[in-house]
């Protein structure tokens, strides 16, 4: 008796060691928290990526069911021959890099001049950065009346300084359609940009300007050879960001153009749009959509493996 109840004992006491051990445990009690989140993730992100890439290797129309038994690359062989995919693919592209380089330029200058220890440093700051809050809804509204042939701000002052022979439609003339966005875009991000640069450029430490102004260095040379060298981390941090944000111009040239900019505004996205839902090729569209997936990735992706590598993450 004092044997198997030495023996129950034993057992009960390893029992509760164990559930205790398990009870105290920081990885399971991490999992109770980032476990839920992953699975949503996964089943709604994850899962409808691998979704739509499935669609695109079909030839669905939107109609039925997709026929899953005969998947192949058609539809990405289709791309190649595609004047408009092309165009758009163009524009994206040009998209992103002139509209990141210019607001890029736009906001390092706007920061180097409000740090220059100016009066009302934080009411400039703030008229920089207020149109980052608005949407691009109205900021394409906005830009939309600036640009009106009649009425806009922008033929207005040119009328009214005698150099009428500017004016003109903006955003009918196939020449400045892309134009137009791009300048928008870039008048939405450049206060961003201020900011990210603002904050690296107080980070440099004093020495740095004296040092190069005893060298003899002039201004223009001192923020080029000292200063903005040492800007780098910022200058990739807002460009990657800036370059999400080209991506993801739908919406602002959706209010401007519609679902038809011409081949001269087009874009990825909203091709994509219109195959999907205006023409009903669902399939096309999946793989639209997966180029600007691939897109995406290409762009985050590097950065997010530099970040861990220097164990920022």
């Amino acid at each position: 008796m004092a044997a198997d109840g030495g023996t129950a004992t034993s057992t009960g006491f390893r029992v509760r060691d164990r559930l205790d051990r398990l009870r105290f445990n920081e990885t399971l009690q991490a999992a109770l928290f980032w476990v839920p989140p992953a699975l949503l993730m996964g089943w709604f992100v994850y899962g409808a990526i691998s979704w739509n890439f499935v669609i695109s290797l079909t030839d669905w129309s939107g109609l039925g069911q997709p026929d899953y038994a005969s998947l192949n690359l058609e539809m990405y062989w289709r791309m190649l021959d595609d004047r408009s995919f092309i165009a758009a693919a163009r524009n994206t592209v040009a998209l992103l890099v002139v509209f990141t380089g210019g607001a890029l330029v736009v906001g390092l200058l706007l920061a180097i001049l409000v740090d220059q220890d100016i009066r009302f440093e934080n009411t400039f700051r703030t008229i920089y950065l207020l149109p980052m809050s608005l949407s691009f809804v109205v900021t394409a509204i906005f830009w939309a009346w600036m640009y009106n042939p009649e009425t806009g701000m922008i033929n207005v002052v040119l009328r009214g300084l005698g150099l009428e022979v500017f004016a003109m439609n903006w955003m009918s003339d196939p020449r400045t359609k892309l134009a137009t966005i791009i300048v928008a875009l870039t008048w939405q991000f450049s206060g961003y940009c201020m900011i990210v640069y603002l904050a690296g450029l107080r980070a440099i430490p004093d020495e740095h300007y004296e040092a190069a102004k005893v060298d003899g260095a002039s201004t223009v040379r001192m923020y080029w050879r000292v200063i903005i060298p040492q800007l780098r981390a910022a200058t990739t941090s807002a460009a990657v960001v800036l370059m999400v944000f080209a991506l993801k111009a739908f919406d602002f040239i959706f209010v401007m153009y519609g679902t038809t900019p011409g081949p001269s505004a087009d874009i990825l996205a909203i091709m994509m749009f219109r195959e999907a839902f205006a023409r009903t090729n669902w399939a096309y569209g999946s793989a639209i959509a997966m180029v600007l997936f691939l897109m995406a990735l290409a762009i985050i992706a590097p950065y997010i493996y530099v970040q861990y590598r220097r164990g920022e993450l």
